[in-house]
């Protein structure tokens, strides 16, 4: 999950964007998030994720068109897009967005980078590390030799 950041124009700001399984509207127009995640880490590659959410909180004002796009390590394509959805700020209030991917294919482990686009123009990016499981146990396997 990512907070606050300092990614803002005169009329919008975007205040966090969280990566998660599944969303859920509830009575009372609450959103519940299942699965919250930042990193993926998998027994082996490539995985294909079935459904997972990006999640973003807006201040600010106005009418905007937002796109997330999912990116390989090397920015070099995209591996998912979503369908630019249109959304309102009022005046000094707030706002959520929320892409749903589904069967999104990580093919090799590294840096994936999940981008915000408003109005067609790139607004934000954070990192999503995928990563095979039994890696992530060598790290914490070789930190807790000490001598």
């Amino acid at each position: 999950m990512q907070t606050k950041t300092t990614n803002k124009t005169n009329d919008l700001e975007l205040l966090y964007t969280i990566l998660c399984d599944d969303v859920r509207l509830e009575v009372g127009n609450k959103l519940s998030l299942m699965g919250v995640f930042q990193n993926i880490a998998v027994e082996q590659l490539p995985v294909s994720l079935i459904k997972f959410a990006v999640v973003n909180q807006w201040r600010g004002k106005g009418v905007h068109l937002s796109e997330v796009r999912i990116l390989t390590p090397d920015r070099g394509r995209a591996i998912a897009v979503s369908q630019p959805t249109r959304f309102e700020v009022a005046p000094g209030g707030f706002a959520g967005n929320i892409s749903f991917f589904v069967n999104v294919t990580f093919s090799e482990p590294g840096q994936y980078w999940v981008q915000t686009l408003i109005d067609s123009s790139l607004f934000d990016e954070q990192p999503l590390n995928v990563m095979r499981a039994n890696a992530t146990e060598a790290v914490e396997d070789s930190s807790e030799t000490v001598n």
